[in-house]
């Protein structure tokens, strides 16, 4: 990433007022720095030269407040500009992911960039940027002071200067790549983490917890030495960036000795390029130290402008029409694996209740996921009442459509509110009959607010066959003439599923139903039942 990215003033319009006001504040601050060397070098002269007493100190000292007020004012609007920035960013990203079809990036790895990733950029916006701007205006406006008042000492600064950003930009090009690869870890480790965490309570009924434990302690150990590297060679770094400094500065003043000793130099012009000539290499010094500090943040804004720059699936316009769906030689292939996740032709009329079958990985859920408009196929096509699915406006195509996944996420808050999620102007006579009709009101008058009673993250109060109630009453309070279930009696004891199965039976009535189904009396729900048996292609087959 550039040191400042064209897309962060794209992304974020705040950073254009930032730059400006931090390009206002660095030349103020190269201003008030020349002031004070002047009034220095000029107090000091006169003292040691003419017997003077003490100078006047109110001129010094204001000018030196004067620079305290511009660092303060700099930090004022670095801490306000990252803030937002990074909230402008975050809801760019948010809003991004949440859009069917944009982003494919792991809900742990989406976490760990607006999370963590995205504060990262406070130190890029604290301490980087305004290094960066003051890199580009002080040596310039300092060399203009300089010059007319040491041609020598100019020249040699204006030699010396080039090398702190050439050695600086050389170590960059391995620290860029280092920290690219801590925040891959990173991202992968609060993946991994978000996963095992979701499934802990089933990793210790088979007594795998530990060795999720251990692949947890394994990964974080490789990050922390990453880390380690990354920090080894951001210190060393450092250590160049100040030698270079020294050198330059050491070689100037051993000039400004010489040229003093053998009268060709004035003592205040010589104490005004001994004060200037550090400050002039301070900020790229600065600005090289700085950029470690940042390159996390920079590697997590690359990241979110790959996720917000990923071009969104061409949407249409039509409303949707009746008639029958039909997949036509639709196939799916998923990126960075081999061989066909789909392969289906069917036709299911208006009305009909159709089970797809087939082990476990031989697409059905997939073929929902393509009728929902979340996976594009990669050949075929699918049709409603005859017309493209990519053609039809997907917002009003999804409010057709109920659909009841095979784990239904659960909101911590009430059941009411639960099932009218799918409905919020629902009513509440509605709600209550489709929660009766799902048969949730069997168990929710037992819970101790009824309805209203909280629930925990995930629906945790509730069994699972409890919670797959409540997926159902949102079906039927959406009332959808299509209704879509994904394994709705997967994980569920025989009793438990025979009721959900007699809840199916009522919301499929005069409604296109499309079932993934492995229970046997589950299928024998269906008016038609297509197999899928044969619809992947292994790795390898063609």
């Amino acid at each position: 990433m550039r040191p400042l990215d064209p897309r962060l003033l794209r992304y974020a319009r705040t950073t254009r007022a930032y730059l400006a006001a931090t390009v206002a504040l660095g030349a103020v601050h190269a201003a008030l720095l020349i002031a004070q060397a002047v009034l220095l070098a000029d107090a000091i002269a006169a003292a040691f030269l003419n017997g003077a007493g003490v100078p006047p100190l109110a001129p010094l000292i204001a000018v030196i407040a004067g620079r305290a007020a511009v660092a303060w004012l700099q930090e004022v609007a670095a801490a306000r500009s990252a803030a937002a920035v990074k909230s402008e960013l975050r809801r760019r990203l948010l809003a991004h992911v949440a859009a069917p079809g944009r982003s494919t990036r792991p809900a742990g790895e989406v976490a760990a960039l607006a999370g963590h990733g995205l504060d990262a950029l406070d130190a890029y916006f604290a301490r980087y940027l305004p290094q960066l701007v003051l890199a580009g205006l002080v040596p310039a406006i300092l060399l203009a002071r300089l010059l007319p008042a040491d041609l020598i000492a100019t020249v040699t600064i204006a030699v010396t200067l080039p090398l702190i950003p050439l050695f600086m930009a050389l170590v960059g090009l391995h620290t860029e790549a280092q920290n690219r690869r801590q925040f891959r870890l990173l991202a992968r480790l609060s993946h991994h983490f978000l996963d095992v965490v979701a499934g802990l309570p089933t990793l210790k009924l088979f007594g795998r917890a530990r060795a999720q434990a251990g692949i947890i302690r394994r990964i974080s150990a490789e990050q922390r030495r990453h880390t380690m590297r990354t920090l080894r060679t951001a210190f060393l770094s450092s250590l160049v960036l100040e030698l270079l400094a020294t050198l330059s500065v050491a070689l100037v003043a051993v000039g400004i000795g010489l040229r003093l000793v053998h009268g060709d130099l004035d003592l205040a012009t010589a104490l005004l390029v001994l004060i200037l000539a550090p400050e002039a290499y301070r900020p790229l010094r600065e600005m090289g130290a700085n950029y470690h500090a940042s390159a996390e943040g920079l590697a997590a804004a690359e990241e979110v402008f790959a996720i917000l720059e990923t071009p969104a699936p061409p949407a249409g316009t039509l409303a949707p029409p009746d008639g029958a769906i039909v997949f036509d030689g639709v196939q799916v292939r998923y990126p960075g694996r081999d061989g066909v996740a789909l392969r289906l032709s069917a036709t299911i009329e208006p009305g009909e209740v159709v089970a797809l079958t087939g082990p476990s990985g031989c697409g059905k859920s997939t073929a929902l996921a393509v009728l929902l408009g979340f996976v594009t196929p990669a050949a075929g096509r699918v049709t409603v009442g005859g017309v493209p699915l990519p053609d039809l406006d997907p917002a009003a195509w999804r409010r057709r459509i109920a659909w009841v996944p095979q784990r239904p996420h659960l909101f911590a808050t009430s059941v009411y509110e639960n099932i009218t999620l799918t409905a919020p102007a629902g009513s509440d006579p509605a709600v209550l009959a489709a929660a009766e009709a799902a048969g949730v009101g069997a168990f929710a008058r037992d819970l101790p607010d009824g309805y209203r009673t909280v629930l925990g993250d995930n629906g945790t109060g509730l069994s699972a066959g409890q919670r797959q109630r409540v997926a159902l009453a949102r079906a039927f309070l959406r009332d959808a003439p299509i209704v879509l279930l994904d394994e709705p009696t997967a994980n569920l004891d025989a009793d438990t599923a025979a009721g959900v199965m007699a809840t199916i039976r009522r919301l499929a009535a005069g409604r296109t139903v499309l079932i993934a189904a492995h229970r046997p009396e589950l299928i024998a729900l269906a008016d038609r039942v297509v197999d899928l048996s044969g619809a992947r292609t292994p790795a390898g087959v063609t």
